[in-house]
């Protein structure tokens, strides 16, 4: 692992956090719909930051652990763009006018980033404590690419959440949008607008992608640092890319199979590091450079099928996938709401 001085990882957070507060001040500034180019900006200028930073944990880390990062960066990137599947669902199933978009999209994000460094925090303290760590989180991996395989042709059921189903009962939800607000009052008591629950939506769907996530970059690599920087520089610029490429998403219809594929092959590498750690030296660990070349060879490879079928098969539209069958909802009347 690195030996991260105080300074580095203080100079990290407060580098993250000041590219989050640029892209809060950007979208609340004046709400608007995003088009191509401002999109096209903003995803080119936090991609460069990224690799920018990699190149720095390069000179500074040495090549191991620049490999390390930006293996972890781009496995964290390319399940990123499952989110932006769910993003779109969220926001059509709501209603959620595009001016306000942005914003919605950053609370999401920032509460994702923080529930990663949570997770982050208590997977490098289980890999230190438990030798089996690596053997459960590869176990999680293959388990969700399985789920993932068998229900790929399905939508999530975004409002069919815990967090959801608890907040329309805790307030009631107003029809309008009130201006972007989150909270505000009609006839005398409080509401929810609908952008607040847009807002509990995605966070609480983000709760299933960190479980995935995480695991999946502890994958290659064990050090605190570069997990952490790998999906802070995953996660920013999601807003920019979720606009970029929001009528590209239907056309990746095989997007699931290689992101399934790919977390797979990670959940067997961690497998195999426990056995070569705990086991006997004899069962071979993955290099992180061939991990590399095989991640980016299954999302070339994925995406270019991808445009290849529906340039066959227009019809075709790709679909989220989802981690368990979708429930047939009975109706029923909706439960009264507390004061």
């Amino acid at each position: 692992m690195l030996d991260v001085p105080i300074w580095a990882w203080c100079a990290t957070i407060g580098l993250i956090v000041a590219l989050f507060v640029l892209d809060f001040f950007v979208a609340a500034r004046r709400p608007h719909a995003v088009h191509i180019k401002e999109a096209t900006f903003w995803s080119v200028f936090y991609i460069g930051l990224a690799v920018l930073f990699g190149l720095a944990v390069w000179t500074l880390g040495g090549s191991t652990a620049g490999t390390e990062y930006f293996s972890g960066w781009i496995v964290e990137k390319s399940l990123s763009v499952d989110n932006l599947f769910v993003f779109v669902i969220i926001m059509a199933r709501f209603a959620v006018p595009e001016e306000y978009q942005q914003k919605t999209l950053l609370f999401g994000i920032a509460a994702a980033l923080i529930l990663r460094a949570i997770l982050i925090v208590i997977g490098a303290a289980a890999i230190s404590l438990f030798s089996f760590t690596f053997l459960i989180f590869g176990l999680i991996l293959i388990w969700t690419a399985v789920q993932l395989i068998r229900h790929r042709d399905e939508q999530p059921d975004v409002e069919d959440t815990f967090l959801v189903r608890r907040a329309r009962k805790i307030m009631p939800v107003s029809d309008s949008f009130h201006g972007g607000r989150m909270l505000a009052h009609e006839d005398g008591r409080r509401v929810m607008t609908p952008l607040l629950l847009v807002f509990v939506a995605i966070g609480s769907t983000d709760v299933l992608f960190a479980l995935d996530s995480i695991p999946a970059v502890f994958g290659v690599t064990k050090d605190p640092f570069l997990v952490f920087s790998a999906n802070a520089f995953a996660l920013l610029g999601l807003r920019a890319l979720y606009f970029l490429i929001e009528g590209l998403l239907e056309r990746l219809v095989y997007l699931s199979i290689g992101l399934s594929v790919i977390l797979a092959f990670i959940g067997v590498k961690l497998i195999l590091q426990f056995l070569h750690e705990d086991i006997t030296e004899t069962v071979p660990k993955v290099p992180t450079t061939l991990s590399l070349g095989v991640i980016l060879a299954i999302l070339l490879f994925t995406t270019g099928a991808s445009l290849i079928r529906v340039h066959a098969h227009p019809e075709e539209k790709a679909q989220a996938g989802s981690l368990r069958k979708r429930r047939d909802k009975k109706p029923r009347e909706e439960e009264p709401a507390r004061n």
